[in-house]
């Protein structure tokens, strides 16, 4: 046990971040460490429910959220906003900067875990000299694409990043062959809002830099099995410990009592083992008229079942309005189409869901993959599209083919995945996926990267390089 330890932990106001944050909160509760869970209220009420059991030892820390002007009222995560107001969050949270400080001189923790987009949690760790940690969620592999604190900042000065064709290919520390890359049309987005919007204060690469300068180490949500030519590299460029986490796999198996959903779950028990896919973007993910058609099509075209959790697009006034007419009948009795949260853990637990049809987000690939589906990923946003080519690489994974303007056809997601779930080319990729299961769904093996992490913490770990 790590007695009377307290770490206090600060994610980045988005779901994407703060889940995680929460599991490895979790996770460092339960070998006996005390942990700070700071956000604000809103989020605190919407995060998932703690085990009684964690109670104690898992202090979930409300700071108000500064108004703002420009943020509009109850705004306190990414998912509540359109991309343009995320600048407004963003110049909110670093006004907790104070309270923040407050908080750290009355407690006094042993360590700070701050996210890697949170500067100014990691600038109040330093001027309240306590030591940091910072913890990335994404994939190492991210990790290393974007590289060190050097290579992050400078007036224009960068030597690997100066233009978005420059993000096209892996960069010249990856000794080896990658597909780690993004895609021209996906890096037209991408650069100028990692390197070139400072509409929040700073761009989110100079944040980045600050908090990888300031740390005493890196917490990353990765693992050796999956990603250790990637690790090493990663440690090599930082000078500094880089400590995988492992991938903070959940666990499913609460029992189902909406009405709704468990006529669903009854649907399931009637259909193949491994036949169906699951489709899911997640909240973050806002996708147009035109992109949720394409993908209806697509469904109806491959003739495979299929169970679709489709959150109600901003664009639709009624939930059937969000898919194209006539689908639900053209599909009905192969597919369910379920509005709004879905219990996404119990339906990739189940034994006749095969695939897995998703944005890729490093989350969503592992709770796919801890349960050995094929994942057939259509990348949209921020990571996504180099989590997508590294599992192609690892040869677990089909990618959409997507036009140069990002665009993609629903004869493409049918042949995607009719090649995933049943095509006989597809065999390949159904046993690596398979294979990957025996990593990803290994709770013993993340449970002994905990257990690392929290030697390091304790000091029973050299902390030299």
């Amino acid at each position: 046990m790590a007695g009377n330890m307290h770490v206090v932990m600060v994610p980045w106001l988005a779901f994407g971040h703060m889940i995680p944050h929460l599991q490895l909160a979790i996770a460092l509760a339960e070998a006996g460490i005390h942990v700070s869970f700071i956000s604000t209220p809103r989020n605190i009420q919407r995060l998932p429910k703690l085990s009684p059991t964690l109670l104690p030892l898992i202090n979930l820390v409300a700071l108000p959220l500064p108004v703002v002007a420009g943020l509009p009222e109850g705004s306190e995560a990414t998912v509540d906003l359109p991309f343009e107001k995320i600048k407004y969050l963003k110049i909110a949270y670093g006004l907790l900067k104070q309270p923040l400080k407050r908080f750290l001189e009355g407690e006094s923790p042993d360590w700070m875990i701050v996210d890697l987009l949170v500067d100014w949690a990691a600038e109040a760790a330093g001027e309240c000299a306590i030591p940091l940690l910072v913890f990335s969620m994404f994939a190492s592999a991210t990790n290393v694409f974007f590289g060190p604190p050097e290579y992050l900042t400078g007036d224009g000065q960068r030597r690997v990043r100066p233009s978005p064709e420059s993000m096209t290919t892996p960069p010249e520390w990856v000794t080896f062959p990658s597909l780690v890359a993004y895609r021209e049309f996906e890096a037209r987005g991408a650069h100028p809002g990692f390197y070139g919007d400072n509409s929040s204060g700073t761009t989110d690469a100079d944040r980045i830099a600050t908090t990888l300068s300031a740390c005493d180490a890196v917490a990353i949500r990765s693992c050796r099995e999956f990603e250790g030519e990637y690790l090493r590299i990663y440690q090599k460029m930082l000078r500094k410990p880089v400590i995988p986490v492992g991938l903070l796999p959940r666990e499913g198996g609460h029992e189902i009592t909406n009405q709704a959903w468990r006529k669903i779950f009854k649907w399931l028990d009637e259909q193949k083992p491994k036949s169906v896919v699951f489709v899911g973007f997640g909240s973050e993910c806002k996708l147009s008229q035109d992109q949720v058609h394409e993908i209806a099509y697509g469904l109806e075209r491959s003739e495979l079942p299929f169970l679709w959790a489709l959150r109600k697009p901003n664009w639709a006034i009624e939930d059937a309005e969000a898919l194209p007419s006539g689908f639900s009948d053209r599909t009905s009795g192969r597919g369910v189409v379920c509005m709004g949260w879905a219990p996404q853990m119990e339906i990739l637990a189940h034994p006749s869901i095969g695939g897995s049809l998703l944005h890729s987000g490093w989350g969503s690939v592992i709770e796919t993959l801890q349960f050995g589906h094929c994942p057939i990923v259509l990348p949209f946003v921020v990571d996504q599209g180099l989590i997508a080519r590294l599992l192609v690489e690892k040869g677990m994974a089909v990618e959409i083919a997507r036009g140069d303007d990002g665009s993609f056809s629903r004869d493409d997601i049918a042949k995607s995945l009719r090649l995933a779930m049943v095509m006989e080319e597809g065999d390949k990729l159904r046993i690596r996926a398979r294979e990957a299961a025996m990593i990803f769904g290994d709770q013993k093996l993340h449970q002994s990267y905990i257990a690392e992490l929290v030697k390091y913490l304790k000091g029973e770990i050299a902390k030299e390089n």
